[in-house]
């Protein structure tokens, strides 16, 4: 297979920024057991990524308009159910699918479902970069609220905290870290990206702290191995991201259970 993708500085910074985002976040995506939702997540910014392309704007503000669209939706609609916020994503996230493969150039869906990295400009990784490190700063700040509700609504009431908006927010926070990494691993893969770093951090981690830490390390060593593998190797990118960081899970299973 001939090289199909060439590593720069700017794409290694933007996967280190990314990945280190999206695996501190996953941490409390899977805290939370909303592990399915990242992955369901990435599938409804297809149609947006599928608008992008058909009209030529950046593919990361299509996406993003697709999954600020879905979260407003998802949020909205559990005022007046009882369904799970799996449920009602897992709903959003099939007809979000079906509408993004059907208007999706043909030419183009290989891109807007594994990626193109390759493409990034200078100021679009500089964007990501920024906005990766500033929904880190967002989480930690409202970590502690966050945690208090995930424990126990009735608390976080009595505490003054709103869960609703606890809730809103750190589902913003999801859509920006999403649709920033679909452009390095794609709609198809991204939600691997936030759940598998956080689910092998927590094989090894007995404190928060500890959890969330290894969680940022293992998504930024994915990200950052992944991409000197396909600029060794000329695949693309985005499954080797998955493969390495199922490779860490893998290893942190086997410690624990050894």
């Amino acid at each position: 297979m001939g090289i199909i993708f060439d590593l720069n500085l700017i794409n290694l910074l933007t996967a280190l920024a990314v990945g280190l985002a999206a695996g501190y976040l996953g941490a409390f995506m899977v805290m939370r057991r909303m592990a399915l939702v990242g992955d369901a997540l990435s599938h409804v910014a297809l149609p947006g990524v599928a608008i992008a392309y058909l009209y030529n704007f950046n593919p990361f503000l299509g996406a993003f308009a697709a999954l600020f669209a879905g979260v407003i939706i998802i949020w909205a609609i559990e005022h007046y159910t009882s369904l799970s916020t799996e449920s009602l994503v897992g709903l959003i996230f099939t007809f979000a699918l079906a509408i993004g493969l059907i208007i999706t150039p043909q030419e183009q869906i290989l891109d807007a479902l594994m990626g193109d990295i390759s493409r990034l400009t200078t100021a679009n990784g500089i964007f990501a970069i920024v906005a990766s490190l500033a929904v880190i700063l967002v989480m930690k700040t409202m970590s502690k609220k966050f945690i208090i509700s995930s424990i126990s609504g009735e608390l976080a009431t009595t505490s003054g905290i709103s869960t609703r908006a606890i809730q809103f927010v750190f589902m913003i926070l999801v859509a920006v870290v999403v649709a920033l990494g679909i452009k390095v691993v794609g709609t198809l893969l991204m939600g691997a990206l936030v759940v598998i770093p956080a689910i092998a951090a927590k094989n090894v981690s007995k404190k928060m702290s500890s959890y969330t830490g290894l969680s940022a390390l293992f998504g930024t060593v994915s990200m950052v191995s992944g991409m000197i593998l396909a600029d060794a190797t000329g695949f693309l990118p985005g499954p080797l991201i998955v493969l390495v960081s199922a490779l860490i899970f893998a290893i942190t299973f086997i410690f624990v259970e050894y």
